[in-house]
C-alpha cells in the first residue's frame, strides 16, 4: 500500500486519520512502523479496529492511555469531551466543541489543522492540544451562529479565524 511506502521512507512525524488508520487496522504491523511523535485521530469504532475492543468508557481510556505511551504516539480519541492521549500517559479532555461537529469532512479539517500546526514548528502534544480546542472552538461559534443541526465541515473552517481572535483576545494580553 501506500501508506507502508510511506511509512518507509518517511521518518518525519505524521498525522494518520480516516483511510490511513483503515489501512493500519487491517495490517497491524504498521503500527509499528510509526514515527515516533506522529498522530493517530482515531474515532471510538476506529480504534477498536486498530487496538482491540473494549466493554465501557474506562477500558476505552486505558486503551488509549497504553497505546499512546507503549507506541511514543499521540492519540486524540474523537467523540464528545475529545481525548488527548501522550506519549508521556497523560490524557487530557476538551471542553470545546458540539454534536453538530459530528458531520462528514469535520474530521478532515481537524487533521489539516493539527498538520498546519505541526508545520509551523509546535511539537505533537502542543499541536494536538491547541488543534483540538481550535476545532471545537469555531464549531461552538458556527453553532452559535447557524445551529448545530445545519452545520458542514465548511462552516467549521469559515469560524476558525474567529476561533484564533478569541484565544488571543482571552488567553494572550
Amino acid at each position: 500500500t501506500l501508506l507502508k511506502e510511506v511509512l518507509q521512507q518517511w521518518r518525519g512525524k505524521l498525522v494518520l486519520d480516516a483511510d490511513a488508520l483503515n489501512c493500519i487496522s487491517i495490517d497491524k504491523s504498521l503500527l509499528n512502523q510509526l514515527p515516533e511523535g506522529s498522530t493517530l485521530t482515531p474515532h471510538p469504532k476506529e480504534l477498536e479496529r486498530l487496538f482491540g475492543s473494549f466493554e465501557n468508557d474506562f477500558e476505552r481510556l486505558e486503551i488509549v492511555l497504553r497505546e499512546a505511551k507503549k507506541r511514543k504516539l499521540v492519540i486524540i480519541l474523537k467523540g464528545h469531551f475529545t481525548c488527548v492521549a501522550t506519549p508521556d500517559g497523560q490524557a487530557y479532555f476538551n471542553s470545546t466543541g458540539n454534536a453538530g461537529m459530528a458531520t462528514a469532512g469535520s474530521g478532515d479539517l481537524l487533521t489539516g489543522i493539527l498538520t498546519g500546526l505541526l508545520a509551523q514548528g509546535y511539537d505533537p502534544v502542543s499541536a494536538a492540544l491547541l488543534g483540538v480546542y481550535i476545532h471545537g472552538l469555531a464549531g461552538d461559534i458556527a453553532a452559535d451562529k447557524l445551529s448545530m443541526e445545519s452545520m458542514l465541515a465548511s462552516d467549521i473552517a469559515s469560524h476558525l479565524g474567529s476561533a484564533f481572535r478569541r484565544i488571543r483576545n482571552d488567553f494572550i494580553r
